[in-house]
Formats: C-alpha cells, sequence, structure tokens
C-alpha cells in the first residue's frame, strides 16, 4: 500500500459520503470489520436492493462474504477483485477498494460535471434571449404605456357620450347654410392662392441663384486658364544657373565613381594584406613548430648520448677477477663517479653541450645546439679523437694519479702472490 493509494481511498469515500471518518492508519494493521463495513456501503451504493450477508464472525462467513462481493462486482460493475488481498484487510485491500470507489467516483464526478452544463446552458439561453430582445422588451414597455393611456381617455370619452350623442344629433339634423359655406371655400382659395404665390417667388430665386453660380464658375475657369498658361510660361523658360548646375552634377558622377573605385580597390588590398599577414603568421608557426621538433630531437640524441656514455664507463670500470684477491679488488676498485650535469665526464671523451653559465635558459640552450650543430659534430670527431689518445695514456698513469679531466684514474692492480 503506498500512501498516495491510501490518500485517494480517503479522499474519495468523504466525497462519496460515508459517514464514518476513515483515516490513513486503519490499515496498517488487518481490520476485517472496517473492510467488511466499507464493502457492504460500496455495495448498497452501487445497488441500494442488493442483499449480502453481512455476518463476518466466523471464518466461513467472512470467505462466504467476500465471495458474494466479488462475483457482485463482477457481474454488474464488470470490476474483477482480488479475494485473497480483500481477505487480508490490510494495505493491499485498500488497493481492491479503490478499483470501487474511483469508479463511483468518476460517475458521480460525471453526473455534476453534467448539471453543471445543464445549468450553464439554462442560463446562457436566458441571457441570449434577454440580450437579443432587448428592444422588443422596451417596445413592448412603451405599448403597454400607451395603452393604459389610452384606455384611459377612452374610458373618459364613453362616460361624456351620453352628452355628445345629444350634440352629434342636433348637427346632424341642423341644415346647412350657403353663405358660411361659401366664405369657407373663399378662405380655403385664398391660402391656396398665397402658397403658389410662394412658390413662384422661390423659383425665380432659384433662377438668380443658378445664374449667379453660373457666373462664378466662368469666372473661376478663366483664372485657372490664366494659371495654366502661365506655368507653361515658367516651364519654358530656363533657369540661368541650369548650365552651371548640370556641369557640377556631371562632375559629381565622375567624382562618384572614382570614389566607388578606389573605395573597392581598398577593400582589395586591405583583404590582400590580411590575406598575406595570415599566410606570414602561418609560415611563423610552422617555423616554430619545426624548431621545436628539431630542439626535441637534439635533446633525446642528448639523452641518447648520455645513456651510452654511462654505460660506456661502467664497462671500462669493470675488471677481471683473475688476478688479485678480491679485497685488494675492491680495496684497490674506485668509487664510480657521479655524472655532473652540462659537465665532462671523467674517463670518458664524449662532449656534453651545457651550461658552464649556469643561468641560461633552454631557449638559448637550443638556438645554440640549432645553429652550430655541424661545428658541434666535428668539435665532438676531435674530442672523441683525443679521448682515444688520453685513454692509451692512461696506463702510464700512477696510481691514484688525477686524471686531466678532473676525474681519478682507477689505481693499477699489482700481482701477489697470495692469489693463490
Amino acid at each position: 500500500m503506498s500512501f498516495r493509494d491510501s490518500r485517494n481511498f480517503t479522499e474519495m469515500m468523504r466525497a462519496l459520503g460515508y459517514p464514518r471518518l476513515i483515516s490513513m492508519e486503519n490499515f496498517t494493521t488487518p481490520n476485517f470489520t472496517l473492510v467488511a463495513e466499507i464493502l457492504t456501503w460500496l455495495v448498497k451504493r452501487y445497488e441500494p436492493h442488493m442483499d449480502i450477508p453481512t455476518d463476518v464472525d466466523t471464518e466461513s462467513d467472512r470467505i462466504f462474504f467476500i465471495k458474494a462481493v466479488a462475483q457482485f462486482m463482477a457481474t454488474k460493475a464488470h470490476i474483477k477483485l482480488n479475494t485473497k488481498r480483500l481477505y487480508q484487510a490490510d494495505g493491499h485491500a485498500v488497493k481492491e477498494m479503490l478499483k470501487i470507489t474511483s469508479m463511483l467516483y468518476g460517475a458521480m464526478k460525471t453526473k455534476q460535471m453534467a448539471l453543471g452544463d445543464r445549468v450553464e446552458e439554462d442560463n446562457s439561453k436566458f441571457k441570449f434571449d434577454l440580450g437579443s430582445r432587448i428592444s422588443d422588451l422596451k417596445s413592448a414597455r412603451q405599448l403597454a404605456s400607451e395603452s393604459t393611456s389610452k384606455g384611459a381617455s377612452l374610458y373618459d370619452l364613453l362616460g361624456k357620450e351620453v352628452d355628445l350623442r345629444e350634440m352629434r344629433t342636433a348637427a346632424i339634423a341642423r341644415p346647412l347654410e350657403i353663405n358660411e359655406t361659401e366664405k369657407a371655400l373663399r378662405a380655403a382659395i385664398k391660402e391656396v392662392l398665397e402658397s403658389v404665390e410662394k412658390t413662384k417667388e422661390l423659383l425665380t430665386n432659384v433662377v438668380s441663384d443658378e445664374s449667379s453660380l453660373d457666373a462664378k464658375i466662368e469666372k473661376k475657369q478663366q483664372e485657372l486658364e490664366r494659371n495654366r498658361k502661365r506655368l507653361q510660361t515658367l516651364q519654358s523658360v530656363r533657369p540661368a544657373f541650369m548650365d552651371e548646375y548640370e556641369k557640377i552634377e556631371e562632375d559629381l558622377q565622375k567624382q562618384y565613381e572614382t570614389y566607388v573605385e578606389k573605395f573597392r580597390n581598398l577593400c582589395f588590398l586591405e583583404s590582400q594584406l590580411d590575406e598575406y599577414h595570415r599566410l606570414e603568421q602561418e609560415r611563423f608557426e610552422e617555423a616554430e613548430n619545426t624548431l621545436r621538433i628539431m630542439q626535441h630531437k637534439l635533446r633525446e640524441e642528448e639523452r641518447d648520448m648520455m645513456r651510452s656514455s654511462l654505460k660506456d664507463e661502467d664497462s671500462d670500470m669493470d675488471f677481471p677477477e683473475d688476478d688479485g684477491s678480491d679485497s685488494d679488488i675492491e680495496e684497490s676498485r674506485p668509487s664510480k663517479p657521479q655524472p655532473t650535469r652540462n659537465g665532462i665526464m671523467a674517463g670518458i671523451g664524449t662532449r656534453f653541450v651545457g651550461t658552464m653559465q649556469g643561468g641560461d635558459s633552454d631557449e638559448t640552450e637550443d638556438s645554440e645546439i640549432g645553429v652550430d650543430e655541424d661545428d658541434e659534430e666535428g668539435e665532438e670527431e676531435e674530442e672523441e679523437s683525443k679521448d682515444l689518445d688520453d685513454d692509451s695514456l692512461e696506463g702510464s698513469l700512477p696510481k691514484g694519479a688525477p686524471n686531466s679531466r678532473g676525474g681519478m684514474r682507477p689505481p693499477l692492480l699489482e700481482e701477489s702472490d697470495n692469489d693463490f
């Protein structure tokens, strides 16, 4: 059982309306009574008319109860439950019960969403009708006010109908007078004639307005023609400074062409200069690399020469064991000379190029080696020949005499009668 499963189960049961408060610590230990109660409530929630035995005192009753719940959920809800986990009544049972609760919780959420959509749809319809028929509402209010006012006036007039009926019958029964009729007709004719005179005056005014407008239009056309002619004359006349302007414009065009050409040449030369600097830099780097490789090779050759000289020294200092006793040989054998840095070893004719000055850098040393390589080879050959001469003279030196190169020569072994 995970913490998330137990939390989801408790939250779903609370949302579904389970009357009892379920804690996440209830399923740390087996609690079959709580599991049976929850299963019964879930089955009743899914099918209220379902009868399930609630007796879980004995082992057989518990097995029968678990089988009934699993069979019901498999046939009705198509949910497969693990009866062994349900019978354990611990955290494993929560995972099985979570299947039922998640199904019921999803159905509840779907129903709530459907109801909410329906309410929103009704509200939207109501709002849509009000918004679209706001003008109808205003006209309905206006008609209602007019109908009430007219109904009130009609009621008042109907109340006066008794008196008005007598006056109307009297007026209809009275005979017509010709003088009054003639007066009314003459007044109507007079009014019509006056209106005709007014319309004629307006027509005459329109004619005068048309003539004045035609005169103004003709005047404006004449001014336009004069202005056009003046423009043509101004266009035909050539200014006095126009020749100088055209000449300066031609010079400017030539200067611009030369400027463009010089600018193009300058850009080309700058690019060529950059290319030249780049090639010089590459050559310089190549020369440095080759010089560095040569210096490295020379150092390697020096090391090889030093090793070979040391090996030669060791071979020169080995003596035969036939003459003399071991003690005499050990006493007479000199100590092995230690090679000194940048010097000449005792008894060895090889020359080591190096620092007799003590403070020179490797770069000056390498440069000297690279420059005087041929001279050094000749000097080395001469010194080798000198060393051979020195080696030939070593036999004549006395015992313990110092060597001319700063080392001690090994003393000559004396023959003794105590060798046997």
